[in-house]
């Protein structure tokens, strides 16, 4: 009896403990128009919010495409988090420009607070901001678009929100970088990946450069998850701007079993962490000037492989993405 009571009291203090998890601090920058698996990373980090599992600091755009800043903004205020501070980057380069036009149909449907790309933040500012304002070590950044902003971070100076320069606040502030970028292809060791390539001399400093622990998922890893389809024949979704966006570039890409979901994959991860999804291998990548990634020696990035099955994966994956908005 004595061994029974104590263990029962075991299991209720770590039952205690585990769900008294503080939710993990995020800061998301996303491309957020070239692609739509942005908006079912989206979809994800507001159901993790609403589950108690996130905190989304700041959602920001390393992409100067006129939609980017209004798109996270109709997404935000969807979910009931208008006030989320959005920043963009000041650059006009990375512009990558949404051809499906999912973005721009959502923005012209759906409420939001930001009307156009100059209502934003600067991004490196931004991030500087709410960095600075963080307990130490405790900031997750999740980047599933272009590292334009990133490199901007730690090129940055001492400036109103902290004496120190971007390397040495990301050490001081950040816990750990989630990313969707890189590629190995099949029999090689190196491959060319959209996020990468896009702005190679920004990729190639984060990648020199960046100081804390970093977790991949690359171009590999998504490429075999599909999502979208069980979405989008939810007849009891209605009036959402992720199931509009999946609907709209389903059907311009003629596309019958989902969209790889790369991006989704990193925002899992980074909430939920590696197990009981994925296995990991630890390596590094040179970046060369075209944008190629080459694997080099090295335990730097804890890069993701597959342990549960691709359609595993896609189930958790779209069963978070069909999350609807908290009632407040």
């Amino acid at each position: 009896m004595k061994y029974f009571l104590t263990s029962f009291f075991i299991v209720i203090i770590f039952g205690s403990f585990i769900e008294k998890q503080k939710p993990v601090s995020i800061i998301f920058d996303t491309d957020i128009a070239p692609d739509y698996d942005d908006v079912g990373a989206m979809a994800l980090l507001h159901a993790f919010e609403d589950n108690g599992e996130a905190k989304i600091l700041a959602t920001i755009s390393c992409n100067a495409f006129e939609t980017t800043a209004p798109t996270l903004s109709v997404l935000n205020t969807y979910f009931n988090k208008p006030n989320i501070p959005i920043g963009i980057t000041k650059n006009t380069q990375p512009n990558k420009d949404c051809a499906q036009q999912w973005a721009q149909a959502i923005v012209t449907k759906y409420p939001h607070q930001l009307k156009t790309n100059g209502e934003a933040e600067d991004a490196v500012k931004l991030y500087r901001k709410i960095l600075s304002s963080q307990p130490d070590k405790s900031v997750t950044i999740i980047t599933v678009g272009f590292f334009t902003n990133l490199a901007g971070l730690l090129n940055s100076t001492s400036d109103e929100y902290s004496p120190l320069n971007g390397k040495d606040l990301i050490i001081k502030k950040v816990k750990q970088l989630v990313s969707m970028s890189a590629r190995i292809d099949s029999g090689k060791n190196s491959g060319y990946e959209f996020n990468v390539v896009v702005d190679a001399n920004a990729s190639q400093k984060v990648f020199n450069e960046w100081p804390t622990p970093w977790i991949m998922s690359g171009f590999e890893i998504g490429e075999k998850i599909h999502t979208g389809i069980r979405l989008i024949n939810n007849e009891s979704i209605q009036n959402s701007p992720v199931k509009d966006a999946f609907k709209i570039a389903l059907a311009k890409d003629n596309n019958t079993i989902g969209r790889n979901s790369w991006d989704e994959t990193a925002v899992l991860v980074a909430v939920r962490g590696l197990r009981p999804y994925f296995n990991f291998k630890k390596l590094n990548f040179k970046i060369e000037d075209d944008g190629k990634d080459i694997v080099i020696a090295g335990d730097k990035i804890v890069y993701l492989t597959f342990k549960q099955t691709p359609e595993e994966i896609a189930g958790t994956i779209e069963d978070l993405m069909m999350h609807q908005p908290k009632v407040k």
